[in-house]
């Protein structure tokens, strides 16, 4: 199991993998586990640190020191990960989006790696049983659906807790 999904350019796994066992290292998760995935430019992780902290942290260690990140493009946080199936992405996700207020909005993201759902299912179905405003433009929280073959993860998250190495080095002063 995962809890960070990494994307690289494709063929620079290797390297990306070990920035960032050498990343989780520093901020204290010696025991990281980086798995390669069979999508090129994809890697998994898995840190004993809280995922959504470790995002924060690479952010400022980034705006501090752009050079430090190379191959790192971007990290996602996941909160489960299930099988890749409509019923569990629904139940999961509805679970997940508890945390979301009555008066707050929300958007579906769907990224599909190897599967055969339709997008639009997917979104439809979680969309469905989160009984929440939608909100496409500016949204409060983001329900992640990651999907890589017969694994899903999922998430949900506020709109800055991905990390994109070329939108925070733009910011770094």
């Amino acid at each position: 199991m995962f809890n960070l999904l990494v994307t690289t350019y494709r063929n620079m796994e290797t390297e990306a993998s070990s920035e960032m066992r050498a990343l989780l290292a520093e901020l204290g998760d010696e025991e990281s586990e980086i798995d390669y995935t069979n999508v090129s430019g994809l890697l998994t992780a898995r840190t004993n640190l809280e995922p959504l902290e470790v995002v924060q942290k690479i952010r400022k260690m980034v705006l501090d020191e752009p050079w430090k990140l190379r191959y790192v493009l971007r990290l996602i946080p996941i909160e489960v990960v299930i099988n890749t199936d409509l019923d569990s992405i629904k139940d999961t996700a509805l679970k997940l989006a508890s945390r979301i207020k009555d008066n707050e909005t929300f958007r579906v993201t769907v990224e599909k790696r190897r599967s055969n759902i339709p997008s639009t299912d997917i979104i439809e179905a979680v969309a469905s049983v989160i009984d929440r405003e939608v909100s496409l433009k500016e949204q409060d929280w983001i329900v992640l659906v990651e999907i890589i073959g017969k694994e899903t993860g999922i998430s949900v998250i506020k709109p800055d807790s991905i990390f994109s190495a070329v939108k925070v080095k733009r910011e770094s002063p």
